[in-house]
């Protein structure tokens, strides 16, 4: 049965961690949380931040405004030079017209007529057809400036809209190494992607596009009114009017655009989320027959996510109609008064063409503004979600007497241990074991006992809600983390191998390992013989997770990777659990090898492979019920016996 859309938004956006969905396990727990849904909550903080990594490109970005300054300015020179070849060829036409050009154009025209002076020609025809070229001449020699000046602007803007991508990018990659672990616990991978590709694409639009066109727009704007006011100060004050009508109708329909553009955002997310999930899980769909309930539930997901973008999409949209049909009416009104100041003789026919333009001119940019501010609510929406990543926070930094640990034995000391994922919700209730090196500790129990969460403990993934685990008689906690992860080799049930030849992924367990190294690992493991049945044996590329492998194989290469490690403590989690039987004793002859002089904890569901433990720890409910080796257990006849012959089974 589908879940409903409440549930899967929940799921599928931000999580609070331990809120895992039934039969998912606490790894892979997404809870319900803030769906990013609604405006932006601090636009200005937002938009300050993004302009801080412009920082290492000011010149560029202070030559990109003096550029952008050039080219208004040359366009609307350009624009202005009308006005006199207009009234002159008028003139020409007409001799007996009154016009009475300003001082300006004046100007302008002896300029042209100077440019004229070195073409021969003296009929009136021929006059017309000198002045025409001329002046052709001048404009365009104006409008080659002002195509020159974008062109070197836009090549600058891309550069630093690039650079700054590049540092955030940068950023945010960072901060995801260094976040803890039960940030990933509560996040779908899909919905963290989004960060990287969706996002960013909408702040890199902003900052390339966006930002160019809101700046261009502010100098096009006050270059008009300048221009326009020294034309007619009559007509100006008429399409002055109107402005208050375009900022109203701008920041009625942002508000409203800006809020479905972040709704947008959040259903992006939710749907890349879901994506992401079930392909990855696509053999585990069709085992089970789920496909029509994946069809049913991603169609909820993407019915959300329309709605959404038909939201933003429509708001966005309906703002250049409306403010359109609005600077048509300031241009029907300015043209109308325009003619009739003509006629009476304020204003030349040359004026009220370049004004008529300006007018034009004047609403296109406000206009644009308004436009370009649904993809600025866009990306604004979008960069608050990549900086909650950046502020979400990291792992605790070590403290300044953090103990290195250069010669780490692997005594291991758990007292009174208790812990939760969540407050109010306990896990582990009062933990105490005791292990060193040499010596293989086993935690046999239910699902859901605890087993793996005491070594996410011993690893510092989390820490302890109460009680203490010392490693040679040190507290983690007063540990430098790197040194003590880099201590502890472990070996998950989930295998992750990442794309690169199998040679470079078994080194990842110690990246200055010689070839040989990596080798004798390999046997160790019983790897060595299906890998050199490989293709190209240590150098076969693995590409996607290692799918050009069986799942024993994979995990093989695994416990290879852990056992070049020379980390003093080994945990096994499941190790075993993908490859045959056949296989496992093979492994089993090579873990004693591996395990020689380490401190090991296995976890494991079967009982066989724990017989020779030193001690097996029985977990139900948080809790060690019963502990001993093999035989001591089943003389206790407890629930381990139960477990072993068979008269209860794991859960």
């Amino acid at each position: 049965m589908a879940r409903s859309i409440d549930e899967l938004k929940k799921q599928y956006n931000s999580a609070a961690p331990g809120n895992a969905p039934k039969g998912m396990g606490m790894g892979r727990g997404r809870g319900p949380g803030n769906t990013g849904e609604g405006k932006p909550k601090e636009a200005g903080k937002t938009i300050a931040r993004v302009f801080s990594y412009m920082k290492g490109h000011r010149i560029k970005f202070a030559l990109v405004l003096v550029l952008m300054l050039l080219n208004t300015v040359f366009s609307l020179v350009g624009g202005y030079i009308t006005a006199p070849i207009i009234d002159n060829l008028t003139l020409a036409v007409m001799p007996e017209a009154n016009i009475n050009m300003t001082d300006i154009e004046k100007a302008v025209d002896g300029f042209i007529k100077n440019v004229l002076s070195a073409i021969p020609g003296d009929s009136t025809t021929a006059w017309i057809i000198k002045y025409i070229t001329a002046a052709a001449v001048v404009l365009g020699v104006v409008y080659l400036f002002s195509i020159l000046a974008a062109y070197i602007q836009h090549r600058l803007m891309v550069s630093i809209s690039a650079g700054v991508l590049k540092v955030i990018r940068d950023d945010l990659f960072e901060k995801l190494q260094r976040l803890p672990v039960r940030y990933f616990d509560s996040k779908p991978v899909g919905e963290i992607m989004s960060r990287f590709t969706n996002d960013i694409d909408n702040l890199e639009n902003m900052i390339n596009n966006s930002l160019t066109s809101l700046i261009s727009g502010m100098v096009t704007l006050i270059g008009t009114f300048i221009f326009m006011i020294t034309t007619s100060w009559i007509l100006t004050v008429i399409t002055v009017v109107f402005i208050p009508i375009f900022l109203f109708g701008g920041v009625l329909i942002g508000k409203k655009s800006r809020k479905y553009y972040s709704g947008q955002q959040a259903a992006l997310g939710a749907v890349n989320g879901y994506i992401e999930e079930t392909v990855s899980g696509q053999k585990v769909v069709k085992i089970f027959n789920h496909e029509d309930t994946c069809c049913e539930e991603f169609g909820l997901l993407n019915e959300d996510m329309r709605d959404k973008q038909f939201k933003a999409q429509f708001w966005g949209g309906v703002m250049g109609p409306i403010m359109g049909n609005t600077s048509q009416i300031s241009y029907a009104v300015t043209v109308g008064v325009g003619g009739v100041l003509m006629l009476s003789g304020f204003l030349t026919p040359g004026g009220l063409t370049i004004f008529a333009r300006y007018a034009r001119q004047f609403a296109m940019p406000i206009n644009n503004l308004a436009q370009q501010m649904t993809s600025v609510f866009a990306a604004l929406a979008g960069a608050e979600r990549v900086f909650e990543v950046m502020d979400t926070d990291p792992e605790l930094p070590d403290s300044e007497t953090a103990d290195p640990m250069e010669n780490m034995q692997g005594y291991v000391v758990m007292k009174d241990v208790t812990f939760g994922y969540r407050p109010n919700h306990t896990i582990l209730k009062k933990i105490n074991l005791y292990a060193k090196p040499g010596q293989k500790i086993a935690f046999v129990g239910s699902t859901g006992a605890g087993k793996t969460t005491v070594t996410n403990l011993l690893s510092r993934f989390y820490d302890v809600d109460e009680g203490t685990i010392t490693i040679d008689g040190v507290d983690v906690r007063d540990i430098e983390r790197d040194r003590l992860r880099s201590q502890i080799a472990m070996v998950l049930q989930d295998t992750h191998l990442f794309t690169g030849t199998v040679m470079e992924n078994i080194r990842y367990g110690r990246l200055d390992a010689t070839d040989e190294e990596v080798i004798e690992a390999a046997k160790t493991a019983s790897a060595h013989s299906f890998i050199m049945r490989l293709q190209n044996g240590y150098d076969t590329m693995i590409e996607g997770d290692g799918a050009n492998l069986s799942q024993g194989q994979r995990q093989l290469l695994n416990i290879a990777r852990a056992a070049l490690s020379k980390a003093p403590i080994l945990v096994l989690d499941e190790a075993t659990s993908s490859v045959d039987t056949r296989t496992e004793r093979h492994i089993e002859h090579g873990m004693d090898r591996l395990m020689k002089n380490r401190t090991t904890f296995v976890i494991a569901h079967r009982l066989s492979t724990v017989r020779n433990a030193n001690a097996i720890m029985v977990m139900e409910h948080g809790e060690i019920i019963e502990r001993g080796s093999h035989d001591e257990l089943l003389e206790m006849k407890g629930r381990y016996y139960e477990l072993y012959t068979g008269k209860t089974e794991l859960s």
